[in-house]
């Protein structure tokens, strides 16, 4: 059961293109979100669409090859992990992010 710990997957497509971020050290970061819609039926039996984004960030690696081939609208599958965030904004408040550390990235298809 160890290897479900904290393991996410997640097909979606880009809502934007990649942010890059090149570090001083040499190492690059990717930011990006991708959208997953869940389709069902209500009480009417209307069909209703449940779309959620997702923070994602792509270290090293990971980062040079989503800068390289990924871009708005593109359908990928990703797996990685839930990380929380905090820090302190302006006003001295306590600010949280969550966002999915990318390990595993696959190019599924075209734009939507």
């Amino acid at each position: 059961m160890s290897s479900l710990n904290n393991k996410v997957q997640l097909i979606g497509n880009l809502g934007a293109d990649p942010e890059i971020i090149n570090l001083t050290d040499g190492k690059k970061i990717a930011k990006f979100s991708i959208a997953t819609t869940d389709r069902y039926k209500n009480k009417q039996g209307e069909t209703v669409s449940d779309t959620q984004w997702h923070n994602i960030v792509a270290w090293n690696k990971t980062a040079e090859i989503v800068e390289k081939y990924i871009t708005k609208g593109n359908q990928i599958g990703i797996e990685g992990k839930l990380t929380t965030r905090k820090w302190e904004d302006k006003d001295g408040n306590n600010r949280y992010t969550t966002e999915v550390v990318c390990s595993e990235l696959l190019m599924l298809g075209g734009k939507a």
